[in-house]
Parts: structure tokens; C-alpha cells; sequence
């Protein structure tokens, strides 16, 4: 979904990783649709493990409403089977601000993450989870 003034996404499946390309800014109204979506394809995936792959890039951050729903989302992604989250910040001048902010979403869901600088060494990082 693309929300210019909000920020955009994609989602992608591939087998039992989920991979979602994200964009700033990134405030509520981007992320009430991207949980609507993430429910959609998560309902196809909940029968075994699966984890995600996130890539962000830019200077996009979370407003704190949109921290919460994010929350909230992850939570959901957990119950329906995601065992781990990699994380990659690409281009970012506020990577360390973004990085804090997706430290606290993950600790609160209690979901296994780690931050990376490239999605190849994220991707063997996530399968080591799921094999």
C-alpha cells in the first residue's frame, strides 16, 4: 500500500517468511491499514512457524500512536505463529531512533529479533529459526 504523506508498504510471502519493505513517515493512519493487512496474510501462515523480514529505509520514524499499533500488530503476528523478526535499516539518518522504537515493540511482544545492515544476512539469521 502506498500512503505518501503516511509513509508505504509492501508484503510479501515467500514460503514461511514474510518479507514487508517499509517507508516513512509512519503514523496511524498508515499503520491501522498495514495491521489490516498483516491479518489478512497471517491468517494463510498461522498453521506453522514463520518469522519476518523487515526492511526500512529512510529517515521514517513512529509517531507514538503509530508505536502502539504496532504493538498491537506484533502481538498479533505472535499469536499466529511468527517466532522471530530480523530487522534492516537501510539510508537512515535517524536509524538509531528508529532502532530504539522497534527495540521496545519487539520486548513487549516477546519476540526473538535482531537488527542487520543487509536482508541476506538477515534472511540466514531467520531461517536458522524456522529449520
Amino acid at each position: 500500500m502506498q500512503y505518501p504523506a503516511h509513509g508505504r508498504y509492501s508484503i510479501e510471502r515467500q514460503n514461511n517468511i514474510l518479507l514487508i519493505d517499509a517507508q516513512g513517515p509512519f503514523n496511524d493512519v498508515v499503520t491501522e491499514q498495514y495491521h489490516q493487512d498483516i491479518m489478512l496474510i497471517t491468517k494463510k501462515m498461522s498453521s506453522n512457524p514463520w518469522a519476518s523480514l523487515v526492511s526500512f529505509k529512510g529517515n521514517g520514524v513512529f509517531t507514538p500512536d503509530a508505536e502502539h499499533n504496532l504493538i498491537e500488530t506484533t502481538h498479533y503476528r505472535v499469536k499466529n505463529g511468527m517466532v522471530a523478526v530480523a530487522a534492516v535499516i537501510l539510508d537512515s539518518a535517524y536509524a538509531d531512533i528508529l532502532q530504539m522504537q522497534l527495540q521496545r515493540i519487539y520486548q513487549s511482544c516477546q519476540i526473538q529479533f535482531h537488527f542487520f545492515s543487509d536482508t541476506k544476512n538477515a534472511r540466514k539469521w531467520l531461517d536458522s529459526f524456522i529449520n
